[in-house]
This record gives structure tokens, sequence and C-alpha cells, in this order.
């Protein structure tokens, strides 16, 4: 069973602003910024709550790393896929696959792909998880 979740972010860390939304549509555009992450409605299932979750925490990482490279993003577009699998002991999530598309004008390519790795090993929500992460990043000048 695969579950999908995204966010936008625009900004920087502190003063940026963002929303997070999921395949069932229980959250659509839902806003969260620093100091808040988002609110559960009824409807949703673990699995998107859990891509919504690292989706939303990966980009804000990676707009704290891209500041702290000099960079700042127009904006930044992440997929989580939350991969439910049954196995022996029941069903474990195995696997989450992020994709990133970011836009960022005049960026550094190896800085970027630098502020990339940092945010997928930095995030509070990747460091939580007991699962194989894979990231695919875009990068758009």
């Amino acid at each position: 069973m695969k579950k999908t979740a995204s966010a936008h972010w625009q900004g920087g860390i502190k003063d940026g602003k963002g929303t997070i939304s999921t395949q069932s549509g229980a959250l659509k555009a839902n806003p969260y910024g620093f100091n808040t992450r988002f609110e559960g409605q009824p409807g949703t299932n673990p699995e998107e709550l859990i891509g919504a979750a690292h989706a939303g925490c990966f980009s804000m990482a990676l707009s704290l790393q891209l500041g702290e490279a000099g960079m700042t993003a127009e904006s930044i577009d992440t997929q989580a896929e939350v991969v439910l699998e049954k196995d022996d002991s029941g069903f474990t999530i195995t696997a989450v696959n992020l994709t990133l598309k970011a836009k960022i004008p005049g960026a550094d390519r190896a800085k970027f792909e630098q502020a990339v790795e940092a945010a997928k090993t930095g995030c509070p929500v990747s460091k939580l998880l007991n699962a194989e992460i894979t990231l695919q990043a875009s990068l758009e000048s």
C-alpha cells in the first residue's frame, strides 16, 4: 500500500510559510510555518499524516540549509510516498520516498545538493523513521 502527501514552502525558515496536503484531501493546502505543524482532521490515515509531516519537515529543513548556504528558494515542493507492507510480523512502514522540486534562481548546484542531503538526514522526522528514505531532487534556476 502506498499513500502520498505533499508540502509547499516559500521564503526563509522564520519568515516563510507553507501548505501541506494529503492524497485523500483530508488536508488540502493547510497552512504551516516555523512555530506550527499541521492539525489532524477526520478521515485521514497514519501513512498520509507521516508523509505530510515528513514532506513538511524536510521542506523546512531544506529552507534552513539553503539559508545557511546563502540561498533562498522561490519555491520548494516535496512529495513523500510512504510505503506500508505486510510481513511476517504484520504491517510495517518500510520506506519513505521523497521527491523534491525546488526553484532557486541563481543556485549553486553543489551547495544545493549539500543542502538537500543535510536536510534529508537532519530533518527530525527523517531521524524518527526507521525506514529506507530515498530522494529524487530537481533544481530550476
